[in-house]
């Protein structure tokens, strides 16, 4: 036995020790959620603490006690803001203390949710049929839990390509179809669609970017010409996507005249509604995205406009069994079995590209039964209603130009002068966004709309006040007086 002695583990000699930190670690992180706006919404990160997050491999231990602190001194400082009230940017979420407490939950527990008998997979079934009836989507689809709208993009268009035509794409690639598969989104759609064509296999050319009208929706009339002209040519048309809510600026593509083209044309329709399909929960938005449970893969983050930690993705599919034909693989040491932890319901695994899978749905499941849905409901009306209290005060400043219609939570705007030329105006403005954000007053991000450098405002954020909006358009009339006087 003398052999076994020196044998270790990971679990603390002194659980007491471990155990005061992990109180003060709850303290800590709770002052801190508590007194976030008291904090700047992004500050620089000095060269000396780039450095610190620059040390060799540490082959000795320094200890819980000095790793909390470099934590403290070196990470929690900097962070990319998002849970700030006047963080804005991308469009990203804010989280809970709740939510903070959920990935501690999940992480001691630590379950594989690939699949097997256990209670976190039946954690995300319930999950996922909560997010169904909240949508309006069909009951008996099916669904998964994935990192986000990127993943639930390119897992849609995977399940419609290997679905859509009678070829076994599967078993045969993409070479055994006679014709360039094709795939239609809009101008507006986001850039993880062209990323899922290219993965699968089917190159850049084969995406057809539709351009959109004024209010930056998907243009009907091009989208029918550009599928005749295809057909036309030898093409394989089989999917178009529609957006519950563009990237750029909020705005929601015509969804049941998609879905009436993909019913006609035989096409598969998937909805990226990446943070857009929530405003289905707002019930002054649910007729403008009528349509979107019409389509036959709807993606959405529950991370965004639910306001969850990262990461929290979802993927339904209407036809449960095409969904597992496009990934199920089970090799014989997933066997399922009738009893034991090989049992249980169908794996997971089988619905998407990870065998490996955290237990995303905890903080969900935690989330939806803690504040209930009516909370989440009347959170994200506040977020447009806040959208459009901005829009106004932008379009009553002089000083200032609302560069797009704003139909959802998007608000895009610029600083003008009558002195500038348009070139002049997009340098001020890109400078007026670095200075916001260096100054650690707000967080907006940026985008181009027809040549327009714009300040770009993204609402999925429960901490945000009415008069945070007003400091942004104070501060970005001063600061765009000041770097006037500059030119």
């Amino acid at each position: 036995m003398q052999e076994y002695s020196n044998e270790e583990t990971l679990d603390p000699q002194d659980w007491r020790a471990v155990r005061e930190l992990g109180h003060r670690m709850v303290d800590d992180m709770m002052n801190y959620l508590q007194t976030i706006r008291e904090q700047p919404a992004w500050r620089p990160i000095p060269q000396a603490v780039k450095e610190n997050l620059h040390q060799p491999l540490p082959l000795a231990p320094q200890g819980d006690e000095k790793s909390y602190q470099d934590f403290l001194e070196n990470v929690l400082p900097y962070p990319h803001g998002n849970i700030h009230p006047r963080y804005w940017g991308f469009v990203n979420g804010t989280g809970s203390a709740l939510g903070m407490l959920s990935e501690m939950l999940a992480a001691t527990v630590n379950p594989n949710c690939g699949g097997a008998n256990h209670s976190a997979v039946y954690v995300e079934q319930q999950v996922l049929d909560w997010c169904k009836e909240m949508l309006g989507y069909a009951p008996e689809a099916s669904g998964i839990l994935v990192s986000g709208g990127s993943m639930a993009n390119l897992m849609g268009l995977a399940i419609a390509r290997n679905t859509q035509l009678e070829f076994d794409i599967r078993n045969n690639g993409v070479q055994s179809v006679p014709g360039m598969m094709t795939v239609y989104c809009s101008s507006e759609a986001h850039s993880s669609v062209q990323k899922a064509v290219e993965l699968l296999g089917l190159g850049s050319k084969a995406l057809r970017k539709i351009p959109v009208d004024r209010h930056y929706r998907l243009d009907l009339a091009s989208l029918e010409k550009t599928l005749s002209e295809d057909r036309q040519a030898g093409h394989v048309p089989f999917c178009i996507v529609g957006n519950a809510g563009t990237v750029n600026t909020g705005a929601i593509d015509p969804l049941e005249a998609l879905a009436d083209i993909c019913q006609r044309e035989k096409l598969w329709f998937h909805v990226d509604g990446a943070f857009g399909a929530l405003a289905a929960l707002a019930p002054e938005m649910r007729s403008q995205l009528a349509g979107m449970q019409r389509g036959d893969s709807l993606a959405f983050d529950l991370h965004k406009w639910m306001y969850l930690p990262y990461e929290a993705g979802c993927l339904l599919v209407k036809n449960k069994p095409a969904h597992e034909k496009a990934f199920a693989v089970v090799p014989t040491y997933l066997a399922p079995h009738d009893r034991g932890l090989m049992a249980g319901p169908p794996w997971f695994a089988n619905y998407g590209l990870q065998l490996s899978r955290g237990f995303r749905a905890l903080k969900i499941w935690l989330a939806f039964k803690s504040y209930g849905i009516d909370k989440f409901r009347r959170l994200i009306h506040q977020n447009i209603l806040q959208a459009r209290y901005l829009a106004q005060l932008a379009e009553a400043s002089p000083e200032l130009e609302l560069a797009a219609p704003v139909p959802l939570n998007i608000v895009c705007f610029r600083f003008i002068s009558p002195r500038l030329d348009e070139a002049q105006l997009n340098q001020i403005n890109r400078e007026l966004m670095m200075e916001l954000h260096e100054r650690g007053i707000a967080v907006p991000t940026s985008t181009f709309l027809q040549g327009k450098y714009v300040l770009r405002v993204a609402i999925t954020n429960h901490r945000s006040r009415r008069e945070d909006f007003e400091v942004l358009v104070r501060e970005s009339i001063r600061i765009g007086k000041e770097l006037l006087q500059r030119m």
